[in-house]
């Protein structure tokens, strides 16, 4: 049995993941009180049962104040002898800020890796830190040896979605998505974009592939603003791909950003539930539409502590 805990933006994705598996995946509970300065009064309910039990917590940290209070749990909860413990972190926010190219900037990327590289160890080990589609692989060399950091992708699951389309092309936009994701998408033909001067700006050109007469998906690991994603479109369109979709795990949207696409001329923009407020925003909204990870962290919670002997 497996004892989740869930911060409160992750209550329906939980949830699900109770309800498909009710005698493998119990919900634990956690009063998410406030004092009334702000700072958080938590309390995890039945604590002391959790000795030798497996334990897992599903978070989001996408916004800085959501922050102090997971934290204090995630220190918390392996200090009850619990058999394992894993944290589910389908969005790593500030991945995007990974590197440092002049004095006095700071890689925040490594600064939540080392803040989580403290979670206790459990009973069996260290923490499992499961994170879906993170902005740069070798961020994982940011984490300490005292947790274990698990990088997952949502892409088989926007293969479910894309399986029956005719006419696919996969496309990029940037070399650096297509050294993320190029490799899991071998099946099909691929178009890499990239950001070039055109004359006196800076536009998207198409380096490789041929979008014409084709239904072209652009993938990436994020969006943000859309402003790339909407060029990156134009520029397939005025080639002659007959429609164009997007997927990104995650749908960042700051400031609503998610406004600026509805209109845009997108056959579809698939994104997960990563950052669950986004997704709630665009659930019922076209060209958007939200694949749940529910099902896949279902399957990464129930995965055995141990390989099977022969």
């Amino acid at each position: 049995m497996i004892h989740l805990f869930f911060c409160p933006q992750m209550t329906e994705t939980a949830l699900r993941i109770h309800t498909a598996h009710p005698k493998d995946i119990t919900l634990g509970r956690i009063d998410w009180s406030y004092f009334q300065d702000g700072f958080p009064n938590l309390r995890i309910e039945n604590a002391p049962n959790l000795r030798n039990r497996d334990v897992a917590f599903l978070g989001t940290l996408t916004t800085p104040g959501e922050m102090f209070a997971q934290l204090a749990v995630l220190f918390e909860l392996p200090r009850y002898a619990v058999r394992s413990f894993k944290l589910i972190l389908p969005y790593f926010p500030t991945g995007t800020m990974e590197r440092v190219e002049e004095e006095g900037q700071i890689a925040t990327a490594a600064t939540l890796a080392r803040l989580l590289s403290d979670i206790p160890l459990s009973m069996s080990g260290p923490a499992q830190i499961v994170i879906y589609d993170i902005h740069a692989l070798q961020e994982r060399f940011y984490f300490s040896d005292s947790v274990i950091p698990r990088l997952e992708t949502a892409v088989h699951l926007l293969k479910e979605e894309i399986q029956s389309l005719p006419d696919v092309s996969i496309a990029f936009p940037d070399e650096g998505a297509w050294k993320r994701f190029g490799r899991l998408f071998s099946e099909f033909p691929q178009i890499v974009c990239l950001k070039a001067r055109q004359g006196d700006r800076r536009g998207v050109l198409i380096k490789e592939g041929d979008p014409r007469d084709r239904h072209v998906l652009i993938v990436d690991d994020l969006i943000m603003s859309g402003g790339t994603l909407i060029e990156c479109k134009n520029v397939l369109l005025e080639k002659g791909a007959t429609c164009v979709s997007a997927f990104a795990t995650h749908g960042v949207f700051p400031d609503r950003a998610w406004m600026r696409l509805e209109n845009e001329g997108f056959q579809t923009i698939w994104i997960t539930d990563s950052c669950p407020a986004q997704a709630e925003a665009v659930y019922s909204r076209s060209p958007f539409q939200v694949i749940s990870l529910a099902r896949d962290i279902a399957r990464i919670l129930l995965e055995p502590l141990s390989p099977p002997s022969d």
